[in-house]
């Protein structure tokens, strides 16, 4: 899939914190913009590939000049892929072909209809794995370990994805990870340029528009399942964040 179209529907769906529920895999090939994944924000521009297991929380911009392919692999796929997110920078030009020339076969086998078409994609797909494999363990080498406040940051990540709809507050949160609320807003400020408080509200607000957009719940359910000690205050809450009532949000499709 073109990743502009990844935004149909409204710039939420990208760009507000999210996970889903198969591994992605994003292919910028023009633009830059700025992406969050795991409570660590990065640059990205032409040609870096990035890899987002699923389950992991993330968002991103999608600028007017942003291009590229958005490759899901399926909440069953058997695929050999990496178990930690990825942000590779392909600097050189042959690893560039090769993963725009896998994409293409998949996308090519996957639309037409000759006889062993599937059998044919995953064979493709495998060898797009080998090649996530072979540039991860070249970054890994370049890179290095990750620091404290990094490993932080995901740890927090991951536990605020675990538990987003328990109505627990960053307070909760930094309890759980052995630290203070504020060095843990430290942190994440310093990772991503986002308070604790930010990632975890915007990841509760996406939730909610995703299930006002996608389903028929009444509101007072949707506040109940996030959290929230009543409808009225989750009303307060996700018109703070959006600028329009849940009511509203919801007629507007």
């Amino acid at each position: 899939m073109a990743i502009p179209r990844l935004a149909a529907g409204g710039r939420w769906r990208v760009e507000a914190m999210r996970s889903l529920g198969e591994p992605l895999l994003l292919w910028f090939t023009r633009g830059q913009g700025r992406i969050t994944v795991g409570g660590v924000t990065r640059g990205y521009g032409a040609h870096n590939a990035i890899f987002i297991p699923a389950g992991v929380m993330h968002g991103f911009e999608v600028g007017a000049q942003s291009f590229g392919t958005a490759i899901f692999f399926g909440p069953d796929s058997s695929a050999a892929l990496p178990r930690e997110p990825q942000h590779l920078r392909i600097r050189d030009a042959a690893p560039q072909a090769e993963l725009s020339g896998l994409i293409d076969n998949i996308q090519r086998e996957l639309e037409s209809h000759r006889p062993g078409h599937d059998r044919a994609a995953d064979l493709h797909l495998g060898l797009l794995c080998v090649w996530l494999e072979r540039q991860s363990a070249l970054a890994a080498e370049e890179a290095g370990r990750p620091d404290a406040a990094r490993r932080l940051a995901r740890a927090y990540a991951d536990l605020l994805e675990r538990d987003f709809r328990s109505g627990q507050g960053v307070a909760d949160f930094a309890r759980t990870l052995g630290v203070t609320p504020t060095h843990l807003t430290r942190v994440c400020n310093r990772t991503c340029g986002r308070s604790a408080s930010d990632l975890l509200h915007d990841r509760v607000t996406f939730e909610a528009r995703r299930m006002l957009s996608e389903t028929r719940l009444p509101v007072a359910r949707i506040s109940e399942s996030l959290g929230f000690t009543s409808a009225a205050y989750f009303t307060r809450a996700f018109q703070h964040r959006t600028g329009t009532t849940p009511t509203d949000f919801r007629r507007k499709g």
